[in-house]
């Protein structure tokens, strides 16, 4: 996957040029054959992508990189486990329009796209009906008329897919209509897209989310320290110097980031960035990622010391999304304290 040098600092063409077949995969990093049908067997129900600057940050010849077993097709995928479902949230019961899931008093969330800059294999969406869910010009009048007869509702997020993955143009207009509702008072677009591609984070994005008079909360989705280079740190500090509240939530996930350690430099490689870690999420229980489940008790365990390394401010909430709830779920520590 090698693109022009003129084309490396534009993310329309980075996220048009994203690494889809497992074999590339496994030859640029120097990976061992044996890995190469089980991957072609899982990207069959689950497509590999993977952008280029989140591929450069993969170690090359180790197949266990914290990274890479996020984005690598594996057997284990295909494996049905008893509770392991399609709809792990239960959101087609919530989503009330089009594009449109209303779960929580307060707030809705949209589907702008289903368009992702990289294919998480424990995506809690990995089946979600995207075709369904188009947001066109009629849906969209829709939801503006479904937000207006809602006044209960100050919050709207941005989600997907990656909502990032639509275009500056498009989110300029769309924070422009949501903007004349006299009860919406923030906006929160939740990505991965400027950890993945920070070339993401353009002028125009920036005007777009700072335009109007809806406060603008960026929640990025990074699981591992290597996950914040020079790169995304620089991209994230524009954000930060424009207003945009920048907050983080990851997911804990076996053989990724569930050690002490490596929550640790996440916490401080956020901060690091002027990113305030938010929820650390139990794996939903979502077909296809039972391998990288970690249980309740150890996940408790693991903050609870985490607890004794980082003050208070520095370690994420521990939560998981029970359908039918009116809010996540967090998990009490035993001998829950913070500092």
């Amino acid at each position: 996957m090698n693109l022009p040098v003129t084309q490396l600092d534009d993310w329309q063409q980075l996220l048009s040029h994203t690494l889809d077949d497992p074999a590339e995969l496994l030859r640029q990093l120097a990976l061992p054959d044996s890995l190469l049908a089980p991957a072609i067997a899982a990207a069959g129900d689950f497509p590999l992508r993977v952008p280029l600057p989140y591929l450069r940050r993969i170690r090359r010849g180790d197949p266990d990189d914290p990274l890479l077993r996020q984005i690598l097709p594996l057997g284990a995928e295909r494996v049905a486990v008893p509770g392991y479902v399609t709809d792990p949230l239960a959101e087609a019961a919530a989503n009330h329009r089009d594009g449109l899931i209303h779960k929580y008093k307060g707030r809705v969330l949209l589907i702008l796209t289903g368009a992702c800059a990289i294919n998480c294999r424990y995506c809690f969406r990995r089946h979600f009906p995207y075709d369904e869910n188009r947001l066109g010009p009629d849906q969209w009048r829709e939801v503006l008329d479904y937000l207006h007869r809602h006044p209960e509702v100050n919050e709207v997020i941005f989600s997907g897919g990656d909502p990032l993955a639509t275009s500056d143009r498009r989110l300029a207009r769309m924070i422009g209509d949501l903007a004349q509702i006299p009860h919406l008072a923030r906006l929160r677009v939740h990505s991965r897209l400027p950890v993945v591609i920070p070339q993401r984070i353009t002028d125009s994005l920036i005007e777009a989310l700072t335009g109007s008079r809806l406060q603008s909360v960026m929640v990025l989705h990074s699981n591992h320290g290597n996950e914040i280079d020079a790169e995304v740190a620089g991209a994230v500090a524009r954000l930060r110097q424009a207003g945009v509240t920048l907050l983080n939530q990851a997911v804990l996930l076996r053989g990724v980031n569930d050690s002490v350690a490596a929550q640790k430099n996440l916490s401080e490689r956020l901060f690091s960035a002027g990113i305030l870690p938010y929820y650390l999420f139990v794996l939903d229980a979502v077909a296809g990622a039972a391998h990288f489940d970690v249980s309740d008790d150890e996940a408790r365990a693991l903050v609870l010391e985490l607890q004794s390394e980082l003050p208070g401010f520095l370690v994420p909430r521990l939560a998981r999304e029970i359908p039918g709830r009116p809010s996540k779920t967090l998990l009490i520590l035993s001998g829950d304290s913070t500092s």
